[in-house]
């Protein structure tokens, strides 16, 4: 079973930066891909970035492009994702996730998530 812990969360006015770690515990993630996702108040989950086992590939929401580099280190198991240039609407709870099948659709383990709050 995997555990991911996400930490770093806060608040931090618009334009500022922020950076969220992702500790994963129970089983060393070899070959998972990891990502993050977001949760604004009444609005849906959604794809943040996401990043494969080999680091040599990375995906990112079109809304966080040049804003967001997320980033693993493999012999720590831990993830992390550099939120810069931050904006009211980057304001939502983030989830970190994993999952060994690159094929699949849904994200089968997951964090319980860490607040960002954005002001303006």
């Amino acid at each position: 079973q995997v555990q991911l812990v996400e930490s770093g969360g806060g608040t931090v006015q618009a334009g500022g930066s922020l950076r969220l770690s992702c500790a994963a515990s129970g089983r060393t993630l070899i070959w998972y891909r990891m990502g993050w996702f977001r949760q604004a108040l009444g609005k849906e989950r959604e794809f943040v970035a996401s990043i494969t086992w080999t680091r040599d590939s990375s995906t990112y929401a079109d809304s966080v492009k040049g804003r967001f580099t997320i980033s693993r280190d493999n012999a720590k198991n831990t993830l992390s994702l550099q939120m810069n240039s931050l904006k009211s609407e980057d304001t939502a709870v983030y989830y970190c996730a994993a999952d060994p099948d690159y094929a699949r659709i849904t994200w089968t383990y997951w964090g319980k998530g860490t607040l960002v709050t954005v002001s303006s």
